[in-house]
């Protein structure tokens, strides 16, 4: 089985998994991974924060976002870029955004570029993911959305941390070239 063949098998197995979880498995889940995040923001003074809605089964970012409005933080959601494909934008989110569903199904804000944040601006970037190692490598859905967007992540100011349920974790991922490390995975 080549590379490609094992990462599909791999998002297959995990998202299946993922998707067994019940309503209370990811209720706590999500609670867990929400104080975890919201240490990690303290320590690190974080004003500017990427988050994602979760779908798929992914770990619930909705009681992180309403607690980080509360406290005056910036909420950014990844939008698909409209002219580079395959990438990224990040745009302000707020209780009154306008939410529209891209090719994918996911709700983002609809675009307005007076609401787009440079990249960089950014104190933390929290990616989500289908499955991780103990090596801080993650196996997205497949696009290289987020592979894309972390290039070179050590220069930027920001850093990436990916939100799982501790039943996405395999011994070792078959990782491609074009894989980023995260700096640190939140698991509830």
């Amino acid at each position: 089985m080549n590379t490609q063949q094992q990462r599909q098998q791999i998002r297959t197995q995990i998202r299946k998994t993922r998707l067994n979880l019940t309503a209370l498995q990811q209720q706590q889940a999500e609670q867990t991974v929400t104080q975890q995040a919201l240490h990690l923001i303290e320590r690190r003074q974080a004003k500017n924060i990427a988050l994602y809605l979760s779908f798929d089964g992914e770990i619930s970012t909705q009681a992180l976002i309403k607690t980080l409005w509360k406290k005056n933080k910036n909420v950014f959601l990844p939008v698909l870029h409209p002219f580079a494909k395959n990438h990224l934008l990040f745009l302000h989110y707020l209780p009154d955004t306008p939410m529209v569903q891209n090719c994918f199904g996911i709700w983002e804000p609809k675009l307005n570029v007076k609401n787009v944040l440079p990249i960089n601006e950014l104190d933390i970037l929290f990616t989500p993911l289908v499955a991780f190692d103990k090596q801080g490598n993650r196996l997205g859905m497949g696009g290289g959305f987020y592979d894309r967007t972390l290039q070179d992540w050590q220069q930027k100011a920001f850093i990436p941390v990916g939100l799982a349920h501790a039943c996405q974790q395999v011994e070792t991922l078959p990782i491609e070239h074009w894989d980023i490390p995260l700096f640190d995975i939140l698991i509830g």
